[in-house]
């Protein structure tokens, strides 16, 4: 019995102490007290006239506990051997239960910071927005939300990745600096897991975007966080919630676990997209990037009563400063480039093409047009596309499907590999013929043997099949030769080239500047986007839309007579007058100066304007 009494004491003892430092704070608290209990009743008990000279029991107590605290405090102690002997006995058990003390008390807050360090505390924000999973693509994320926020007084971004919490800070102070207002706050943890997810305040976030991954099983990770999110008992509101993914074929499972209240983009869709339009179009990436971007001119809806009954043509010039591209409905209802005289009804919201919402402005007296200047449209008959596409990876077939959907019945599309793809698809294309070229991308004689001067495109895709950095790094040789070839030839085609990161975006344009580079860039400026505002989505699904109206760039003199000095407001009159928005223009001079390129969005109205026969109109149109 007394062998098991003991033992329960002692299992009790061990249970208090791994409940951590402030259970050994307790005990050592104890020991003091039963130190100093014990010392000061011997003294009382055995110490009469001392215990008198110093004030009886209470004094006694007193002494006993400076002197535990502090053993230079018995250095002016007189009176009998036995009080002297006994005050040296509670400064000795002092000095061991104070350094047992201190020694606690460093190990704990040591291991209270080592914590967090880890990143695992919870989290408790209101307002800010959530970032799942880490990859190159947190960076321009972050850099775009902290530019979003530059007007607000108070931001704040949070990030949950499986990393460790230190390595996420150092990285993102030496990638961005300086976030201004935002606070960037890491937390290390899984989005995978539920318990991890809940460090981050979900129900009190504005938004929560879900990054893919990297790694093969990338979209599995993403369908799971979605289920997550999707079966969470929210408190309060739900975030917005928007996530992508790698493969189109996972799209549909994505978003059946996502729910109706969260929204899914393919990023192969959106990149075969950029990649066919822009092949197409010298300088039309620049203005993607600009109008996906919150630095610079982005899109913004925008209530303007003054205007209900009027026409969407009729705004067109109606502002001082913003261009509108389309309508939000009062009913949801997304119209980009609707026709000139659609009416505006009450209820409804423009869709303005502005630097920023707090400089969009009614103008008090509408722009002077200079009609002389504006020239006969020019309507130009399509003609059968010669297009080479260099190297073979998944979203080749997709590129060619879509693109069969835009040229001229006739059209040539020659692919160039060092193996033959495995599908034919010249039977299941209506306006193209697909050939093959054997050819080794990064040897030059391999890409003169092509025959280049005989197409109107290039199209450089980068390999899957080996690891993307070494990739990239193979695309940019491929690309220096084929601007080489290019020169010597006289300029005869365009080039668009896909990266897998866009940091050999800015080492690819010493090339030339009009090297498109589509990369995963565009998907993070898109999800960042719809972060902010969802009802975006609709604007650029129709954008990116070969169906919808779409962004060209067009010869100038189809609008404005070559040389006849005008303004931006006569552009968006001519433009008007085909039933196209104009937005802007770019400068054939201008075309390899960065970071431009000679593109400018949402100009002055009423500034002089002069383009020449090489310039192009940035326009909203169906074809």
């Amino acid at each position: 019995m007394h062998r098991t009494l003991r033992a329960r004491l002692r299992y009790w003892f061990d249970g208090t102490m791994d409940r951590g430092t402030p259970a050994l704070i307790g005990w050592l608290g104890l020991a003091s007290l039963a130190l100093i209990t014990l010392v000061s009743s011997v003294v009382v008990v055995a110490a009469h006239k001392d215990t008198e000279e110093n004030g009886g029991w209470p004094g006694v107590i007193w002494m006993s506990l400076l002197r535990t605290l502090d053993p230079g405090t018995m250095g002016g102690d007189t009176g009998q051997p036995l009080f002297l002997i006994l005050m040296l006995t509670v400064t000795i058990g002092g000095i061991f239960i104070v350094s047992a003390l201190i020694g606690v008390l460093t190990t704990g807050l040591e291991t209270r910071i080592q914590e967090l360090r880890k990143g695992k505390s919870r989290l408790i924000e209101h307002g800010h927005t959530i970032v799942l999973g880490w990859s190159d693509q947190i960076f321009t994320v972050i850099a775009e939300l902290v530019e979003a926020n530059q007007s607000e007084r108070r931001s704040c971004v949070v990030i949950l990745a499986d990393r460790d919490k230190v390595d996420m800070d150092d990285e993102i102070r030496r990638r961005i600096p300086d976030t201004g207002k935002t606070r960037v706050i890491c937390r290390s943890g899984s989005p995978l897991q539920r318990a991890d997810l809940e460090l981050v305040s979900p129900d009190t976030a504005k938004a929560i975007m879900v990054l893919p991954p990297v790694g093969d099983d990338s979209d599995i990770d993403v369908i799971k966080v979605l289920l997550l999110l999707n079966n969470r008992m929210w408190r309060g509101t739900r975030p917005n919630v928007v996530a992508a993914v790698q493969n189109s074929p996972n799209l549909a499972a994505a978003r059946l676990a996502a729910g109706d209240t969260a929204m899914v983009i393919d990023v192969d869709d959106i990149a075969v997209r950029l990649i066919v339009q822009s092949h197409r179009q010298s300088g039309l990436s620049t203005v993607f990037n600009e109008l996906l971007s919150f630095i610079g001119n982005e899109i913004y809806p925008w209530a303007e009563p003054g205007l209900t009954g009027s026409t969407y043509g009729e705004s067109l010039n109606a502002f001082e400063l913003g261009i509108p591209i389309g309508l939000h409905r009062e009913d949801g209802k997304i119209l980009v480039n609707p026709a000139m005289d659609t009416v505006i009804e009450g209820g409804d919201r423009l869709l303005i093409v502005a630097e920023d919402d707090l400089l969009i402005k009614r103008a008090t007296d509408l722009p002077t047009i200079l009609r002389s200047a504006i020239t006969a449209a020019d309507v130009r008959s399509a003609v059968p596309d010669r297009t080479l596409v260099i190297g073979w990876n998944p979203r080749a077939t997709k590129i060619i499907s879509l693109l069969d959907r835009l040229v001229k019945s006739g059209s040539v599309v020659d692919i160039a590999a060092p193996r033959q793809p495995l599908e034919d698809m010249n039977g299941q294309l209506d306006n193209l013929t697909v050939g093959f070229k054997r050819c080794d991308p990064i040897h030059r004689p391999s890409l003169e043997a092509l025959g280049l001067e005989s197409y109107r495109h290039v199209v450089v895709l980068t390999d899957d099949a080996i690891d993307p950095g070494r990739a990239d790094d193979r695309t940019l040789v491929t690309l220096l030769h084929l601007r080489d070839i290019e020169i010597q030839l006289g300029d005869p085609y365009s080039i668009v080239t896909e990266m897998n990161d866009d940091a050999n975006r800015e080492v690819a344009q010493v090339t030339k500047a009009d090297d498109f580079i589509v990369s995963t860039k565009v998907i993070s400026l898109l999800l960042t986007q719809l972060s902010e505002n969802r009802n975006l989505y609709a604007v650029f699904a129709d954008l990116f839309d070969p169906q919808g109206s779409e962004i060209y760039l067009k010869p100038a003199p189809g609008y404005l007579v070559p040389g006849a000095e005008a303004n931006f407001a006569t552009v968006i009159e001519a433009a008007r007058q085909r039933g196209e928005t104009a937005i802007g223009y770019r400068l054939a001079q201008q075309s390899d100066e960065p970071p431009l390129y000679g593109v400018h969005l949402n100009p002055s109205k009423t500034a002089p304007l002069t383009l020449s026969e090489g310039d192009s109109v940035v326009v909203l149109a169906e074809d």
